[in-house]
């Protein structure tokens, strides 16, 4: 393997937006970019959009950059219970046959919960008028339900300093800020997301 790209949910239509967003990416991620770097292994990190783009593009890649570690990196969108691709096939995303389980990886429900296991990270960002308290703590984070997430994020930041949650203005930067051992601790989606190419690198 000489190559690993990720082919990532978010970022919107704009190929302003979906920069600012493969940039948080790109730093919450840095350690494993580090450590491909070292073993002379591309890395990249492809902003699809939405999610059904993004499937799309996974399967392109997998054809077009089969050498490559390719891997879809999606919001689950509910509860797992299933393995990736089955989880997917349940909620009419994805056919019969598929790669394996390895190439499929998900943000929990919304990459809003990876915020929500770094209430530090949030409470330094958001700054005066943050309401922690809003926020219960959780040590399980997938288990907060997608339809969930972004209204817990703006109660706790509507008063705050930098205003309310908003996904396209704050996402991005909330990703160059939370410790990525806080959110594997919380979640065991992000925990696998980093072992698998942890397993690959060989680290």
């Amino acid at each position: 393997m000489t190559e690993i790209r990720v082919y990532a949910e978010g970022g919107g239509d704009s190929a302003d937006t979906k920069q600012f967003l493969r940039e948080g990416f790109s730093t919450f991620l840095k350690e494993l970019n580090s450590k491909a770097r070292e073993k002379h292994i591309r890395w990249h990190i492809v902003m699809c959009g939405g999610r059904g783009r993004a499937i799309d593009a996974f399967k392109i890649a997998m054809n077009q950059h089969a050498q490559a570690f390719n891997i879809l990196l999606v919001d689950s969108e509910s509860a797992v219970h299933t393995t990736p691709w089955k989880h997917l096939q349940g909620r009419g995303e994805w056919g019969d046959v598929h790669p394996h389980d390895d190439h499929c990886q998900f943000m929990t429900q919304a990459m809003e919960a990876w915020f929500i296991a770094d209430i530090e990270a949030l409470s330094q960002f958001y700054g005066q008028g943050f309401r922690n308290n809003a926020i219960p703590g959780y040590a399980d984070v997938e288990q907060i339900a997608k339809d969930d997430l972004e209204p817990l994020l703006k109660n706790a930041t509507q008063d705050s300093a930098k205003g309310e949650y908003h996904k396209g203005r704050h996402a991005w930067k909330l990703l160059q800020i939370i410790h990525p051992n806080k959110v594997r601790t919380a979640s065991r989606h992000c925990d696998r997301l980093f072992d698998t190419i942890s397993a690959k690198l060989q680290i």
